[in-house]
């Protein structure tokens, strides 16, 4: 099958990450099997969704593993001007949910498999399907953790997000905590008298702007990113039931977007040093960063591939710092697509970005030939 017809058939899953994932891995494996690859499925814990890791060539360690989830991010309150679960074309553009984050890419991989045969190749090519990075890194960490007991070894992993087919050697790691307070309720006449839980969780979002700004002033910093340094959020606050009654609870839920560099269980321990006494925090979800140096073998291979692609880093968290750091393999980020399209109404991806995407894979197959 083509790259166009696979890419249809994978916008037609609906797979938002609050739903099954199950019907599109059921269809890869299949499709996958038909093509010789030997597949796993890796279920997550009742059963709803999956993770998938095909193979296929020779059982050694030197070789590529393609990377994408199957997740999408929801439609319901976003104003599409066509069926987002049915790719849509227009002039050049192919409308769909996922069309550019991620399932273009998947659907070059499936395509690429349909032109391999097994026998020739040299090395192997692995490819891994995801569910749950939409919310965080989360479906893959199960998949990982079985390839780490096995051993599992390649020279290389290449996560297909959208990088206009710009080489990406690096993202940012992400913190997402909560902070509690308790205080005491009372009748708001009598205000004075009582620890209000609210003007706690204020006082906090002023320790995370301290922090901020001293990270800001004095940490690392890193000019190949929008934003150089590390970045401490606070994105939600909640407190209160009603106005003339003192809080007595209240939190924040903030992140941390830190360069592959910085700890940001260090970040979270000077926030818990400087914050009021009885603060709790407690840290929800995390993913590490990545750093691929310009040098790396990872890193020439991947030029080979693509001739003149630029070389950069991007502002979004993906699952290639898992790959790097769970499985510790040479990890770099390629994709058809632009994530400033990722994630709006009537996303869309460019043919001709699909086009570069099916050359890189006919590169790549030839080097595993």
């Amino acid at each position: 099958m083509n790259t166009l017809d696979l890419l249809d058939r994978l916008v037609a899953f609906p797979t938002v990450s609050a739903d099954s994932n199950l019907p599109l891995i059921d269809f890869v494996q299949t499709y996958l099997r038909d093509r010789g690859f030997e597949c796993r499925f890796v279920a997550d814990q009742i059963g709803k969704k999956a993770n998938l890791f095909a193979s296929i060539g020779p059982r050694q360690d030197d070789g590529i593993v393609l990377s994408g989830h199957t997740d999408v991010v929801p439609v319901a309150t976003q104003a599409w001007t066509s069926d987002p679960f049915r790719l849509t074309r227009r002039g050049s553009r192919l409308h769909g949910r996922g069309s550019t984050d991620m399932k273009g890419f998947l659907a070059s991989a499936l395509s690429a498999a349909d032109r391999i045969d097994g026998k020739l190749l040299k090395r192997p090519l692995h490819l891994a399907f995801s569910h749950d990075e939409e919310i965080g890194c989360v479906g893959v960490r199960s998949l990982l953790d079985v390839l780490a007991k096995e051993q599992f070894r390649a020279s290389l992993c290449i996560v297909g997000e959208p990088t206009s087919m710009a080489i990406a050697l690096g993202h940012k790691g992400k913190m997402a905590a909560r902070a509690r307070f308790r205080g005491e309720a009372g009748h708001s006449s009598l205000a004075p008298r009582f620890v209000n839980a609210i003007h706690l969780a204020c006082d906090f979002v002023a320790t995370l702007r301290g922090v901020q700004q001293e990270i800001a002033e004095n940490g690392r910093s890193d000019a190949d990113y929008d934003i150089a340094y590390t970045t401490v959020h606070a994105g939600k606050i909640v407190g209160g039931e009603v106005l003339n009654i003192v809080a007595d609870r209240a939190s924040v839920d903030f992140e941390i977007r830190h360069l592959a560099e910085d700890n940001a269980d260090d970040i979270v321990a000077r926030i818990r040093a400087v914050a009021a006494c009885g603060t709790e925090i407690e840290v929800r979800n995390a993913y590490p960063g990545l750093s691929t140096s310009a040098e790396s073998p990872a890193t020439a291979f991947a030029r080979h591939l693509l001739g003149q692609a630029p070389t950069t880093k991007v502002s979004f968290g993906t699952e290639a710092g898992l790959f790097a750091t769970r499985l510790g393999l040479e990890t770099v980020i390629i994709g058809p697509g632009n994530m400033d399209q990722g994630h709006q109404p009537d996303e869309y991806i460019e043919e001709a970005e699909l086009h570069l995407c099916d050359l890189m894979m006919d590169r790549l197959i030839g080097q595993l030939c």
